[in-house]
Formats: C-alpha cells, structure tokens, sequence
C-alpha cells in the first residue's frame, strides 16, 4: 500500500462541508497520512498553532474567514507549511490569486482522490527537499 512513503506527511483538512471533510479524512488516512481536521479558517488556524503539520488542504470559499485570508494567515505564522487549494469550477481566478500569495497548488473539487495523494506527495517533497522537513 502508500503506508511507508506517506507515514510522516501530516495534512490539515480545512472545509466547512463536515461530510466532505470526514469522507475525505477516512479516505487520506486509509492511504496512510496522518489528517487533521478544521471546519473554518479560524478553526484551521488553531489546529496549525497547537500541531506539527506539513500540507494543509484549504476550501477556497468558507464563511467567515474565507481560504485566500486563511491562507495569508497561514503563511504569516508557519511559512514552511504548504498550502493545497481546493476549488469549485467557478473559483479558478481566486485558486491562482493564492498561488501568487504562496499556495503550493490547487485542485478542483471535488478532486480525484489519487490527484489529491500526489498532489500532497508533491508539495510534501518540497519541503524536504528545501531542508525544512
């Protein structure tokens, strides 16, 4: 299985869609990452604060804090940390706005679960290989 490559990523999973998130939490873990989860920015910034985390997945759009303030915030207080957008159809300007901020990617959502994986593989590789990992 993906356990041994992915046994030290840790993920932040950031959506106000509790049923998303939690189907999304089972499936990352089942592929052997260890995932946390926030249902809004403040939330997510808590859970940063309070744990080592490595990729942070972040929903564009959220109330109150939305993805792109979170994401300012999130690069603010843990620079190293990666940021993954994930984005509906209709936010595709704002996903790359936040690339231009220092978000590692984005994907449409719902995204294709092995994309997702890799995805996270990807943006977890640049941080060791920056030597912050």
């Amino acid at each position: 299985m993906f356990v041994s490559e992915a046994a030290a990523v840790r993920v932040l999973l950031v959506d106000d869609e509790e049923s998303y998130v939690d189907t999304l939490r089972k499936r990352l873990s089942r592929r052997g990452l260890s995932v946390l989860t926030a249902n809004s920015g403040e939330q997510a910034l808590e859970t940063l604060a309070a744990n080592p985390i490595d990729v942070v997945l972040l929903d564009v759009k959220m109330p109150g804090m939305d993805g792109m303030e979170t994401l300012s915030r999130i690069k603010q207080a843990h620079p190293r940390v990666e940021v993954i957008m994930l984005t509906g159809h209709a936010n595709v300007d704002v996903a790359i706005r936040g690339m231009e901020q220092g978000a590692f990617d984005y994907l449409m959502k719902p995204a294709e679960m092995d994309d997702l994986y890799y995805k996270i593989q990807d943006a977890h590789k640049k941080i060791q290989l920056s030597g912050q990992g």
